[in-house]
């Protein structure tokens, strides 16, 4: 039996530091234990957002850079991430608004990926190549073109308009169409971002039933007749505080049931794990995705590098615990100010341009995803675990070569001395104040 500890206290200036474990005996203090016949949901996957701000930048650096950039995401020495998320048409994090069609003058067939072919693709490429393998995306509409909205605008909100609603739904089945004829491996797809928000830039407002109905009677007949209709439909996709309320609306439509795979999550007002734990009670043949979070500037710019780590990890730890089956991050990557962004709403990203815009730099974040990401595999099944206290949070993996992961995560002030039992052997090792590992333990 093999452990392995990997750490990172960055107080020490340790950044994924590993070290074996020796087996010894059982002390309760803040011991944690893991229950292998308590199986709970399979993983897919980490990733991030391939906005168009993102490959922007990214194709800005010098060659040997940008192959560094997508190794530190993709590559097997970096975070080993599998998925990604893709707008369709713009989002904030643009340069400015396009549409896959502008007018509804223009023939039936217009559809314009001239950003997707010139920015977005190609990193997507890039990302597979250093993967190895196809990443899994999930393709996200921010907003319909203007001319079919209440509104005749991409921003500022606005409804769908009910005699559009078969053109959009075909538009969305081509996004998914045309990223598989380019390579992209095409899994999942959301019917619109932040269903409930009226933004400034790039929005779209619909109702739970609204949801339903267009996944049942529009979006997947036109996925299927796209040769697409192995698409998952991924309703919400906003905050996690509004799962339950929306889930029950949509799913209550004729039809949404067997259109609608599951429901997308950000973190933007707060944690609320129970309300996952109640989604999964109540529709456990839902899928729930965790699809976008972020350091938003205008409301955690003042925080330390650490708090935002921490911030992260807190709410990865409680989503899988709750029940998520993939977590994508927001922008790959964005410039020293946090844009490009059309809308001025700048934030941060785990990984960012230096000011002369040759080189990136590594947020603490960066550091603290990877806990997860490089060791929770694809495929991998969550089992129930227990801790001492709150003051460890804890999850625990069982991946497909039957090891053992533990992610562990101390935000107090004092290092705490961590027991793991296993019916071979239990390992133990101080957990340093503010720090976070993973302990891997194999045959």
């Amino acid at each position: 039996m093999k452990a392995t500890l990997i750490i990172t206290n960055l107080a020490e200036g340790l950044y994924w530091e590993e070290t074996e474990l020796t087996g010894g005996e059982r002390d309760f203090c803040h011991q944690v234990n893991v229950y292998p016949g308590l199986r709970r949901q399979t993983f897919h996957g980490f990733g991030g957002a391939f906005t168009e701000s993102a490959a922007r930048c990214w194709r800005g650096l010098p060659a040997d850079k940008a192959e560094e950039l997508i190794e530190s995401y993709y590559g097997k020495s970096g975070l080993r991430y599998t998925l990604g998320r893709v707008p369709m048409g713009s989002s904030d994090f643009s340069v400015g608004n396009y549409s896959c069609v502008d007018s509804a003058d223009e023939p039936e067939d217009t559809f314009r990926t001239v950003v997707d072919d010139s920015y977005l693709i190609p990193m997507i490429h890039a990302a597979q190549r250093v993967s190895g393998s196809p990443v899994g995306l999930v393709l996200s509409p921010w907003s319909p073109p203007g001319f079919m909205k209440t509104n005749g605008e991409r921003n500022n909100g606005g409804k769908l308009l009910p005699e559009y609603r078969a053109r959009w739904a075909g538009c969305l089945a081509r996004y998914a169409a045309h990223y598989r004829s380019a390579g992209c491996d095409v899994r999942l797809m959301t019917i619109q971002n932040e269903s409930e928000a009226v933004q400034t830039w790039d929005s779209c407002v619909w109702t739970a039933q609204e949801e339903g109905h267009f996944a049942a009677e529009y979006l997947l007949p036109a996925l299927k007749d796209a040769g697409c209709g192995d698409v998952g439909i991924l309703a919400w996709d906003h905050n996690k505080e509004g799962l339950l309320r929306r889930a029950e609306g949509t799913l209550s439509v004729p039809g949404a049931a067997e259109a609608v795979r599951g429901f997308a999550l950000h973190w933007y007002t707060g944690d609320h794990f129970d309300a996952l734990h109640a989604a999964r009670e109540l529709w456990p043949d839902k899928e729930l995705w965790f699809t976008e979070g972020c350091v938003e500037y205008g409301r955690f710019g003042g925080m330390t590098p650490l708090r935002k780590a921490e911030m992260y990890a807190h709410d990865i730890l409680g989503n899988l615990n709750a029940g998520i089956c993939g977590s994508i991050d927001w922008n790959l990557l964005l410039d020293a100010n946090g844009g490009p962004n059309h809308a001025g709403n700048y934030c941060e990203a785990p990984i960012m341009l230096t000011e002369d815009r040759d080189g990136f730099i590594k947020n603490s974040a960066y550091w603290y995803i990877g806990h997860f990401s490089r060791y929770i595999v694809p495929c991998s099944v969550r089992l129930e675990s227990s801790v001492w206290t709150t003051d460890v949070e804890c999850t625990a993996f069982e991946t497909p070569d039957s090891s053992l992961v533990l992610v562990l995560l101390n935000r107090t002030d004092a290092a705490l001395p961590i027991s793991i039992p296993t019916p071979e052997s239990t390992w133990n090792f101080p957990l340093a104040a503010h720090s976070i590992a993973t302990v891997s333990i194999s045959a």
